[in-house]
């Protein structure tokens, strides 16, 4: 096990919001939107964009280090919608490598990812980024996209990664740290981290509320059931996800019972998961 811990600095700003209270402080221009679900967990997103691109940034902050997850479609500068304490270690975390994940990951110095998907971090290959589906879809910024912003000509930017993680490493942000787990399947390299004192779990697109999806290059129908069974087993009562809003551990659980019932039964279409 690798212990991933970053040093300390002294100074540090204390949250003002509330547990689930909207927050549009300090964004950048109108492009991103956040809600604040704790006074140190906050989701970030591009509400304009196409919702197949409309994924999540969770921004973590510690004592003595910050950790971002996910790194949106990479329309306009993440950095500047952060609005956290600038003079602290930030950690940036990829969930795995698709475009509506990694499009700012370039922004950070720190950048940790999954071994399995380091070389498409180094060059950011159309085959395993999907980057071609955002150059496919007119209005994948939204209808109104940033003056100059062409779907056409959309490249993601290289971000090599800094730190290789695995599956029992150790995140340290001074007063809680997070567990890396390995959950495969959406696509080789997909990881979480899980905050097992505080029964919290980010997942990246493994699971949440939506349709899961498992055919793409480097996708695995068996690693996804075995991923499932994993989280069956976890002890979690608060997952967020890489779209959308939170769920409970309890609908994490009937998620992917019912991924691993419909793919039992040769289901092939992506998984839908009932209404709760």
């Amino acid at each position: 096990m690798t212990r991933l811990v970053d040093k300390a600095v002294s100074d540090q700003r204390s949250p003002t919001s509330q547990s689930g209270e909207r927050d549009t402080r300090t964004l950048s221009g109108t492009w991103f939107d956040r809600t604040r679900y704790h006074p140190a967990i906050t989701r970030i997103w591009e509400p304009r964009v196409h919702r197949m691109f409309r994924g999540n940034t969770w921004l973590i902050e510690g004592r003595d280090a910050d950790l971002v997850i996910d790194f949106g479609l990479g329309v306009t500068s993440l950095t500047n919608a952060l609005d956290r304490d600038v003079g602290k270690p930030v950690i940036a975390l990829a969930t795995h490598v698709h475009v509506d994940h990694v499009g700012c990951l370039h922004e950070f110095e720190d950048r940790l990812g999954h071994g399995s998907e380091a070389a498409y971090f180094q060059r950011m290959p159309d085959e395993f980024t999907l980057a071609h589906l955002v150059r496919t879809t007119p209005d994948a910024a939204g209808e109104e996209p940033p003056a100059g912003w062409k779907c056409e000509d959309f490249e993601l930017r290289p971000a090599p990664l800094t730190r290789i993680v695995a599956d029992g490493d150790v995140i340290d942000l001074g007063d809680t740290f997070f567990r890396v787990v390995h959950l495969p399947g959406h696509s080789a390299g997909s990881i979480g981290v899980l905050d097992e004192a505080r029964k919290l779990l980010f997942s990246g697109d493994a699971i949440y509320e939506g349709r899961l999806l498992d055919g793409f290059p480097g996708s695995s129908v068996d690693d996804y059931v075995g991923t499932m069974r994993r989280l069956i087993s976890m002890n979690v009562e608060t997952v967020f996800g890489g779209h959308g809003e939170p769920i409970s551990g309890g609908r994490m659980k009937a998620i992917a019972a019912g991924y691993i019932a419909d793919r039992e039964a040769g289901g092939r279409e992506p998984f839908v998961p009932s209404i709760a």
